[in-house]
C-alpha cells in the first residue's frame, strides 16, 4: 500500500455507517488503510442497529416474555395473579437497548482511528464525495470509495406511507401506545416479525400476503409451519391476496383486498403496516455524475471484487444483488476489502443463513426442495420433529421440526431448514457444516450433547443419510 501524506485524502472512504459500512471501514483500518466513514444519521448502525434487527429482537424479546407469562408459565408450576403490561417501559427498554448498541459501534470508530463525516454523501467526481448536512457542503476524497448506503422500506405505488396510520416498520417500531388492532400487508420476515410482537401483547392483527405462504422465498415446508403458528397467537392471515385500497378514516384506516378467487376482503385497523420489501437506497449518490447505472430495483452491478463500472468505487450490502441481509452485507464488507488489499478471501453466498425471530424462530442455509425440484436435482430429506425431543418437552418447546436435504449419490449436505427453539443459533451449526461439504452421515454420525436441541439436527442428518433416526 502507497503511503499517504495527504492528510485531507484517505485510502477508504465509506458511504454508509450499516452493519456492511461500519464493518468494512473496521477492516479497512485493521489492514492499515486511512479510512473515513459518511453517515446521514446522528448514529452508527444504520437501519439494522437503529429502526431494524436490533430494536425489533428487543421488543419480539420482550413480547414473547409477555405471552410466555400469560400463556405457559402456569405449566411450570409459576402462577401469577395479576399479569400487567407496560408498553412504555417496554418501548423505554428498547430504546436503551438500541443506544446501548449504537454507542458501541461509535466506540469502535474511535477505537480504529476512523475519520467520521456525518451528512448525505453524493459523488462529485469517481474521487471525491460531497457531504451535505443542513445547507452546508464539505468535499471529502478517497483512493477507493465504498458504497454501503442500504435500503429504506418500499411503499405499495397505490398506497404511499403517510408515516401516521399507514407506515413502515420504522414507525411501527416507534409507537407510544398499543394498538388495539394491526393490519399488516406483506407476509415476509418483517410482517411476521412485527405481526407477532403485537398479537402476543393482546393486539388484533391481520396479515394479508400476496403469494400463497408466508415467508416465500424460504422452503414451503417452513412457512406452513409458521402459518399455524400464527394463528395459535391470533394472527388472521389471508394469502393470495392483493390489497387494493387504503384510505385513512379519523383515527383509522380502511383496507379493501381481493383474493384470487375473487373474494372482497374489506378491514379497518388502527395502523396499517406496508412490510412488502425494502429498496435500495441509491437515488441520491449521485451516481449519474460518475457513469454508474443501476438496473430497474435500484440496485448496482458488481464484479466478483465489487467493484462497480468505475474500477475505484465500490459496492455491498442491499444495494447489490443477493439478499438484504445484515450479516450478508457485513461479510461483503470484509471480503471487498481485503480483496482492495490484496488478499484473497472466500464468501459462499449459498451457505448464507436467514433467520425469521418468530416464536417458534425459523432458520435456513442452502437450497430449499423448490430449488431442488426446479433445477432438477436428486436429493434425499430427512425431518425430525422437535416433539420426540426430549429437550424440547422439558422446555414445552416442541413446536417444529428440522429438515435436512443430501444429495441422493454422494450425501453432500444441499440445505438445512428449521423451525422451532433457538433456531436462529442452531443454523449455524448447518452453515459450518455446508462451509466444509459436510454429509448427512457426517452429521449425524457427530456427539451431540445430550439433552440439547442440536439432537434433532443429528436426528434429522441420520433420516436423510440412511433413513434411520434413532428417536423416532
Amino acid at each position: 500500500m502507497i503511503e499517504n501524506k495527504n492528510k485531507s485524502h484517505f485510502d477508504l472512504i465509506v458511504i454508509g455507517a450499516g452493519p456492511g459500512g461500519y464493518v468494512a471501514a473496521i477492516r479497512g483500518a485493521q489492514l492499515g488503510f486511512k479510512v473515513a466513514i459518511i453517515e446521514k444519521r446522528k448514529t452508527y448502525g444504520g437501519t439494522c442497529l437503529n429502526v431494524g434487527c436490533i430494536p425489533s429482537k428487543a421488543l419480539l424479546d420482550s413480547s414473547e416474555h409477555f405471552h410466555q407469562a400469560k400463556t405457559q408459565f402456569s405449566v411450570h408450576g409459576i402462577e401469577i395473579k395479576e399479569l400487567k403490561l407496560n408498553f412504555k417501559q417496554m418501548m423505554k427498554r428498547k430504546n436503551e437497548v438500541v443506544e446501548t448498541t449504537t454507542k458501541g459501534i461509535d466506540y469502535l470508530i474511535q477505537k480504529n482511528k476512523i475519520t467520521p463525516f456525518y451528512g448525505t454523501g453524493s459523488f462529485a467526481d469517481p474521487h471525491t464525495i460531497e457531504v451535505s448536512l443542513n445547507g452546508k457542503t464539505q468535499r471529502v476524497t478517497g483512493t477507493n470509495i465504498l458504497i454501503a448506503t442500504g435500503s429504506e422500506s418500499s411503499p405499495l405505488p397505490n398506497i404511499p406511507f403517510d408515516g401516521k396510520r399507514i407506515i413502515s416498520s420504522d414507525e411501527a417500531l416507534e409507537l407510544t401506545t398499543l394498538p388495539q388492532s394491526l393490519g399488516i400487508i406483506g407476509g415476509g420476515i418483517i410482517g411476521v416479525e412485527l405481526g407477532s410482537v403485537y398479537a402476543r401483547l393482546g393486539c388484533q392483527v391481520t396479515l394479508i400476503e400476496f403469494l400463497d405462504s408466508l415467508i416465500p422465498t424460504m422452503d414451503k415446508q417452513l412457512g406452513k409451519t409458521l402459518h399455524r403458528s400464527l394463528q395459535k397467537l391470533g394472527i388472521t392471515c389471508h394469502l393470495n391476496t392483493k390489497v387494493t385500497t387504503a384510505r385513512t378514516v379519523k383515527n383509522a384506516v380502511a383496507l379493501t383486498a381481493e383474493s384470487k378467487d375473487g373474494k372482497t376482503i374489506e378491514i379497518q385497523t388502527e395502523y396499517v403496516l406496508v412490510a412488502i420489501g425494502r429498496r435500495p437506497y441509491t437515488q441520491h449518490l449521485g451516481l449519474d455524475n460518475i457513469g454508474i447505472v443501476t438496473d430497474k430495483y435500484g440496485k448496482i452491478e458488481i464484479n466478483d471484487a465489487f467493484q462497480t463500472a468505475v474500477p475505484n468505487v465500490y459496492a455491498i450490502g442491499d444495494v447489490v444483488k443477493g439478499p438484504m441481509l445484515a450479516h450478508k452485507a457485513s461479510e461483503e464488507g470484509v471480503v471487498c476489502v481485503e480483496k482492495m488489499a490484496g488478499q484473497k478471501p472466500h464468501l459462499n453466498y449459498a451457505t448464507i443463513p436467514s433467520v425469521v425471530y418468530t416464536w417458534p424462530e425459523v432458520a435456513s442455509a442452502g437450497y430449499t426442495e423448490e430449488q431442488l425440484k426446479a433445477s432438477e436435482v436428486s436429493y434425499k430429506t430427512g425431518l425430525f420433529p422437535f416433539k420426540a425431543s426430549g429437550r424440547a418437552r422439558a422446555a414445552e418447546e416442541s413446536e417444529g421440526f428440522i429438515k435436512v436435504l443430501s444429495d441422493s449419490k454422494t450425501d453432500e449436505i444441499l440445505g438445512i431448514h428449521m423451525i422451532g427453539p433457538r433456531c436462529s443459533d442452531m443454523i449455524s451449526e448447518a452453515v459450518v457444516a455446508m462451509e466444509y461439504r459436510a454429509s448427512a452421515e457426517d452429521i449425524g454420525r457427530i456427539t451431540h450433547a445430550h439433552p440439547t436441541f442440536t439432537e434433532a439436527l443429528k436426528e434429522a442428518a441420520l433420516a436423510a443419510w440412511n433413513n434411520h433416526p434413532i428417536h423416532i
